[in-house]
Protein backbone atom coordinates (compact mmCIF):
# COMPACT_ATOMS: atom_id res chain seq x y z
CA UNK A 1 0.00 0.00 0.00
CA UNK A 2 1.05 3.79 -0.67
CA UNK A 3 0.98 5.75 2.29
CA UNK A 4 -0.32 9.40 1.23
CA UNK A 5 -1.68 8.16 -1.85
CA UNK A 6 -4.60 8.39 -4.00
CA UNK A 7 -8.11 7.99 -1.79
CA UNK A 8 -9.51 4.62 -1.75
CA UNK A 9 -7.44 2.42 1.02
CA UNK A 10 -8.82 2.89 4.15
CA UNK A 11 -12.54 4.74 4.06
CA UNK A 12 -13.19 7.00 7.09
CA UNK A 13 -16.20 9.01 7.69
CA UNK A 14 -14.59 12.17 5.22
CA UNK A 15 -12.42 10.69 2.69
CA UNK A 16 -10.59 7.71 1.95
CA UNK A 17 -6.99 8.49 2.04
CA UNK A 18 -4.95 5.65 3.40
CA UNK A 19 -4.58 6.06 7.28
CA UNK A 20 -8.61 7.49 8.07
CA UNK A 21 -9.36 7.46 12.46
CA UNK A 22 -7.93 3.84 13.09
CA UNK A 23 -5.81 2.36 16.07
CA UNK A 24 -2.05 1.75 15.71
CA UNK A 25 -0.54 -0.71 18.41
CA UNK A 26 3.37 -1.36 19.05
CA UNK A 27 5.79 -0.80 20.84
CA UNK A 28 8.05 2.43 21.42
CA UNK A 29 11.81 1.89 22.48
CA UNK A 30 14.45 4.33 23.05
CA UNK A 31 18.41 3.52 22.73
CA UNK A 32 20.89 6.54 24.98
CA UNK A 33 24.23 6.43 23.36
CA UNK A 34 26.03 8.71 26.15
CA UNK A 35 27.34 9.54 27.98
CA UNK A 36 25.97 6.33 29.62
CA UNK A 37 24.16 3.74 27.46
CA UNK A 38 20.48 3.06 28.35
CA UNK A 39 17.53 1.47 26.80
CA UNK A 40 13.60 1.22 27.29
CA UNK A 41 11.02 -0.71 25.52
CA UNK A 42 6.96 -0.12 25.79
CA UNK A 43 4.00 -1.87 24.46
CA UNK A 44 2.16 1.31 23.34
CA UNK A 45 -0.83 2.52 21.00
CA UNK A 46 -2.25 5.30 19.23
CA UNK A 47 -5.74 6.45 17.69
CA UNK A 48 -4.90 8.07 14.43
CA UNK A 49 -8.08 10.78 14.25
CA UNK A 50 -9.24 12.65 11.01
CA UNK A 51 -9.90 15.70 12.98
CA UNK A 52 -13.01 16.23 10.53
CA UNK A 53 -14.03 13.21 12.20
CA UNK A 54 -13.87 13.66 15.72
CA UNK A 55 -17.29 14.02 16.84
CA UNK A 56 -19.20 12.19 14.55
CA UNK A 57 -16.42 9.24 15.74
CA UNK A 58 -17.23 9.78 18.93
CA UNK A 59 -20.90 9.89 18.76
CA UNK A 60 -20.84 6.63 17.49
CA UNK A 61 -18.68 5.11 19.67
CA UNK A 62 -19.29 3.99 23.03
CA UNK A 63 -16.06 3.90 24.62
CA UNK A 64 -14.07 6.95 23.06
CA UNK A 65 -16.03 10.26 23.95
CA UNK A 66 -15.18 13.97 23.15
CA UNK A 67 -14.49 16.48 25.69
CA UNK A 68 -16.15 13.77 28.49
CA UNK A 69 -15.27 11.37 30.52
CA UNK A 70 -15.20 7.64 29.59
CA UNK A 71 -12.66 5.03 29.13
CA UNK A 72 -11.32 6.81 26.24
CA UNK A 73 -11.52 10.30 25.18
CA UNK A 74 -10.27 13.20 23.30
CA UNK A 75 -9.87 16.64 23.85
CA UNK A 76 -8.93 19.23 21.63
CA UNK A 77 -7.24 21.16 24.71
CA UNK A 78 -4.60 18.43 24.71
CA UNK A 79 -3.19 19.50 21.10
CA UNK A 80 -2.18 22.74 19.16
CA UNK A 81 -2.16 25.69 21.19
CA UNK A 82 -4.42 24.09 24.25
CA UNK A 83 -7.60 26.38 23.79
CA UNK A 84 -9.59 24.31 22.35
CA UNK A 85 -9.77 26.01 18.98
CA UNK A 86 -11.01 23.81 15.78
CA UNK A 87 -7.54 22.16 15.45
CA UNK A 88 -8.32 22.23 11.13
CA UNK A 89 -7.93 25.77 11.66
CA UNK A 90 -5.09 26.04 13.98
CA UNK A 91 -2.91 23.39 11.39
CA UNK A 92 -4.27 25.88 8.02
CA UNK A 93 -3.51 28.67 9.96
CA UNK A 94 0.17 27.76 10.57
CA UNK A 95 0.60 25.84 7.09
CA UNK A 96 0.08 29.04 5.29
CA UNK A 97 2.77 30.87 7.19
CA UNK A 98 4.86 27.71 6.23
CA UNK A 99 3.43 28.57 2.37
CA UNK A 100 1.70 25.19 2.26
CA UNK A 101 -1.56 25.27 0.82
CA UNK A 102 -3.55 21.46 1.55
CA UNK A 103 -6.78 23.24 -0.49
CA UNK A 104 -8.91 21.61 2.51
CA UNK A 105 -6.99 18.76 2.17
CA UNK A 106 -7.42 15.82 4.89
CA UNK A 107 -5.50 16.43 8.12
CA UNK A 108 -4.78 13.16 10.51
CA UNK A 109 -3.82 13.33 13.88
CA UNK A 110 -1.82 10.74 15.79
CA UNK A 111 -2.01 10.52 19.25
CA UNK A 112 -2.80 8.41 22.54
CA UNK A 113 -6.31 9.79 23.38
CA UNK A 114 -6.93 10.52 27.24
CA UNK A 115 -7.50 6.95 29.37
CA UNK A 116 -9.59 7.34 32.24
CA UNK A 117 -10.06 10.74 32.06
CA UNK A 118 -6.10 11.46 31.82
CA UNK A 119 -3.94 12.56 29.06
CA UNK A 120 -0.01 12.85 28.04
CA UNK A 121 1.20 12.69 24.91
CA UNK A 122 5.47 12.81 24.87
CA UNK A 123 5.09 13.20 20.93
CA UNK A 124 2.12 13.62 18.25
CA UNK A 125 2.12 13.86 14.74
CA UNK A 126 0.00 15.75 12.43
CA UNK A 127 0.25 14.47 9.11
CA UNK A 128 -1.31 17.46 6.64
CA UNK A 129 -2.57 15.84 3.40
CA UNK A 130 -2.95 17.71 0.13
CA UNK A 131 -6.87 17.47 -1.59
CA UNK A 132 -5.53 15.37 -4.42
CA UNK A 133 -3.90 12.69 -1.56
CA UNK A 134 -0.18 13.99 -1.14
CA UNK A 135 1.40 14.30 1.92
CA UNK A 136 2.03 18.02 2.37
CA UNK A 137 2.98 18.37 5.57
CA UNK A 138 3.89 17.01 9.51
CA UNK A 139 3.68 18.66 12.37
CA UNK A 140 5.48 17.24 14.82
CA UNK A 141 4.06 18.23 18.62
CA UNK A 142 6.28 18.01 21.44
CA UNK A 143 5.37 17.98 25.06
CA UNK A 144 7.69 17.69 28.26
CA UNK A 145 6.53 16.69 31.45
CA UNK A 146 6.60 20.34 32.91
CA UNK A 147 3.54 21.33 30.96
CA UNK A 148 5.02 22.86 27.97
CA UNK A 149 4.57 22.36 24.36
CA UNK A 150 6.09 22.85 21.13
CA UNK A 151 5.45 22.10 17.42
CA UNK A 152 8.24 21.62 14.52
CA UNK A 153 6.44 22.26 11.62
CA UNK A 154 8.46 20.70 8.26
CA UNK A 155 6.68 20.60 4.54
CA UNK A 156 7.22 17.44 2.71
CA UNK A 157 9.50 17.56 -0.37
CA UNK A 158 7.86 16.38 -3.17
CA UNK A 159 10.71 14.03 -4.19
CA UNK A 160 10.33 12.13 -0.70
CA UNK A 161 8.53 8.19 -0.56
CA UNK A 162 5.61 8.28 1.95
CA UNK A 163 7.03 5.23 3.40
CA UNK A 164 10.18 7.07 4.09
CA UNK A 165 10.25 10.60 5.01
CA UNK A 166 13.16 12.19 6.04
CA UNK A 167 13.32 15.70 7.98
CA UNK A 168 15.80 17.40 10.53
CA UNK A 169 15.25 20.48 12.88
CA UNK A 170 16.85 22.19 15.16
CA UNK A 171 15.46 21.11 19.17
CA UNK A 172 13.87 24.27 20.54
CA UNK A 173 11.91 22.83 24.05
CA UNK A 174 13.37 21.50 26.32
CA UNK A 175 12.55 18.17 27.23
CA UNK A 176 14.84 16.19 29.06
CA UNK A 177 16.90 17.40 31.97
CA UNK A 178 19.66 15.25 31.24
CA UNK A 179 19.87 16.55 27.66
CA UNK A 180 20.77 20.12 26.98
CA UNK A 181 19.71 22.14 23.90
CA UNK A 182 22.26 22.72 21.52
CA UNK A 183 20.84 19.63 20.00
CA UNK A 184 19.22 18.59 16.54
CA UNK A 185 16.23 16.05 15.38
CA UNK A 186 16.22 13.78 12.27
CA UNK A 187 13.19 12.39 11.82
CA UNK A 188 12.48 9.57 9.80
CA UNK A 189 8.77 8.48 8.91
CA UNK A 190 6.78 5.74 7.27
CA UNK A 191 3.67 7.26 7.02
CA UNK A 192 0.29 5.76 8.03
CA UNK A 193 -1.16 2.89 5.90
CA UNK A 194 -1.40 -0.56 7.25
CA UNK A 195 1.50 0.38 9.85
CA UNK A 196 3.52 3.24 10.61
CA UNK A 197 6.92 3.67 11.79
CA UNK A 198 8.45 7.56 13.48
CA UNK A 199 11.88 7.19 14.32
CA UNK A 200 13.81 10.16 15.54
CA UNK A 201 17.59 10.59 16.33
CA UNK A 202 18.41 13.19 19.05
CA UNK A 203 22.05 14.41 18.13
CA UNK A 204 24.73 17.36 18.80
CA UNK A 205 28.12 18.06 17.43
CA UNK A 206 29.51 15.25 18.92
CA UNK A 207 27.15 13.13 17.00
CA UNK A 208 24.03 10.92 17.45
CA UNK A 209 22.63 11.05 21.46
CA UNK A 210 19.70 9.30 21.30
CA UNK A 211 17.56 7.35 18.83
CA UNK A 212 13.66 6.22 19.54
CA UNK A 213 11.44 4.39 17.14
CA UNK A 214 7.78 4.11 17.56
CA UNK A 215 6.33 0.83 15.45
CA UNK A 216 3.05 0.12 15.00
CA UNK A 217 0.66 -1.77 12.79
CA UNK A 218 -3.41 -0.25 12.34
CA UNK A 219 -6.62 -2.00 13.93
CA UNK A 220 -9.74 -1.20 12.78
CA UNK A 221 -11.03 1.59 15.14
CA UNK A 222 -14.32 -0.11 16.74
CA UNK A 223 -15.56 -0.52 20.46
CA UNK A 224 -14.34 -3.91 20.73
CA UNK A 225 -11.00 -2.68 19.48
CA UNK A 226 -10.47 -0.38 22.02
CA UNK A 227 -11.36 -2.54 25.07
CA UNK A 228 -8.48 -5.12 23.25
CA UNK A 229 -6.12 -2.70 23.67
CA UNK A 230 -7.19 -0.95 27.37
CA UNK A 231 -6.76 -4.75 28.20
CA UNK A 232 -3.79 -5.30 26.40
CA UNK A 233 -2.28 -1.82 27.68
CA UNK A 234 -4.31 -0.49 30.83
CA UNK A 235 -3.60 2.87 31.74
CA UNK A 236 -1.94 3.72 29.10
CA UNK A 237 -1.35 7.48 29.08
CA UNK A 238 -0.53 6.55 33.42
CA UNK A 239 2.17 4.48 32.29
CA UNK A 240 3.77 6.72 30.08
CA UNK A 241 4.28 9.12 32.17
CA UNK A 242 5.16 6.78 35.45
CA UNK A 243 7.44 5.27 33.00
CA UNK A 244 9.03 8.77 32.24
CA UNK A 245 10.01 9.08 35.76
CA UNK A 246 11.57 5.66 36.72
CA UNK A 247 13.50 6.23 33.44
CA UNK A 248 14.76 9.51 34.84
CA UNK A 249 15.26 8.34 38.47
CA UNK A 250 17.55 5.19 36.80
CA UNK A 251 19.77 7.53 34.25
CA UNK A 252 20.41 10.45 37.83
CA UNK A 253 21.51 6.75 39.61
CA UNK A 254 24.25 6.88 36.56
CA UNK A 255 25.40 9.55 37.55
CA UNK A 256 23.85 11.51 34.48
CA UNK A 257 24.22 15.25 34.86
CA UNK A 258 21.03 17.69 35.05
CA UNK A 259 20.38 20.94 32.29
CA UNK A 260 19.26 24.17 33.70
CA UNK A 261 15.64 24.26 32.26
CA UNK A 262 15.09 27.61 29.96
CA UNK A 263 12.64 29.27 28.81
CA UNK A 264 9.72 28.47 26.64
CA UNK A 265 10.33 29.28 22.81
CA UNK A 266 8.65 32.76 22.16
CA UNK A 267 6.91 31.21 19.38
CA UNK A 268 4.70 27.83 19.96
CA UNK A 269 5.54 26.63 16.81
CA UNK A 270 8.85 26.11 14.72
CA UNK A 271 8.47 26.49 10.77
CA UNK A 272 11.71 24.25 9.34
CA UNK A 273 12.30 25.38 5.69
CA UNK A 274 13.99 23.50 2.96
CA UNK A 275 16.80 25.47 3.79
CA UNK A 276 17.35 24.63 7.41
CA UNK A 277 21.03 23.33 8.24
CA UNK A 278 21.92 19.36 7.38
CA UNK A 279 20.51 16.24 9.55
CA UNK A 280 23.15 16.15 12.77
CA UNK A 281 23.68 12.18 10.96
CA UNK A 282 21.80 9.38 8.63
CA UNK A 283 19.38 7.37 10.43
CA UNK A 284 19.42 3.61 8.81
CA UNK A 285 18.46 4.33 4.72
CA UNK A 286 14.86 2.27 5.49
CA UNK A 287 12.58 1.73 8.31
CA UNK A 288 11.93 -1.71 10.02
CA UNK A 289 8.31 -1.57 10.50
CA UNK A 290 7.40 -4.22 12.80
Amino acid sequence: MNPGGPPGSHVGLSGGLPGASAIYAGTVAHRRLRPKRHRLRYRVFSLLLDVDEIPALCGRLRLLSHRRFNLFSFDERDHADGSGTSLRDWAERHLTRAGVDIDGGPIRLLAMPRVLGYGFNPISVWFCYHRSGGLAALLHEVHNTFGERHTYLIPVVPEDDPANINQTCAKTLHVSPFMGMDMRYDFRVHAPDDRLCLAIRGGDVQGPLIVAVLAARRRDLSDAALLRVFLGTPLLTLKVIAAIHWEAARLWIKGLRLHPRPAVPDSPVSIVGKTDIPPSGALPKRLNVV
